[in-house]
């Protein structure tokens, strides 16, 4: 199992705590962007900077992830392909998107395009707070905990 971080838009307290979980349970933790990411000096933890354009870290991390491996997104998009090959996607605010759930959030997604396209005003998401923090870490400890049992 390797744990793929779509790293762009990624809250630097989620990738603490992606680098403290890596260092303590060996799993390997590939940080994808654009741009040049510093990442601790550990054997676990690695940054790929991929190049600048539209999807470039998505795609890349949509081709290398394979079955038993986490992804950490908020992109929906990306999430839904991960899940199509039956990898696991996990969202900076704790949500695991699942087969069940994915298609209900794309639609809602699509919906909330084409509302602003047509120039409503739609606020965005509510800001990242400490309980968005806790559930995001309270649900990657509780995959990791039935990752390490089942292997």
């Amino acid at each position: 199992m390797k744990i793929w971080v779509d790293a762009d838009a990624c809250p630097v307290v989620i990738k603490e705590i992606l680098y403290r979980a890596a260092i303590r349970t060996g799993i390997e933790t590939i940080l994808v962007a654009n741009a040049w990411l510093r990442v601790p000096p550990s054997p676990h933890i690695r940054a790929v900077q991929v190049d600048k354009g539209f999807d470039v870290a998505d795609n890349y991390i949509v081709q290398a992830v394979e079955v038993s491996d986490l992804v950490i997104t908020a992109d929906i998009p990306l999430a839904a392909q991960v899940v199509g090959k039956g990898a696991h996607a996990l969202n900076p605010r704790g949500e695991m998107y699942t087969s069940a759930n994915i298609a209900e959030r794309l639609a809602m997604r699509d919906m909330m395009d084409e509302l602003r396209s047509q120039g409503a005003e739609i606020g965005g998401p509510a800001a990242f707070n400490q309980a968005d923090r806790q559930k995001f870490a309270a649900e990657l400890d509780r995959f990791m905990a039935r990752h390490i049992v089942n292997k």
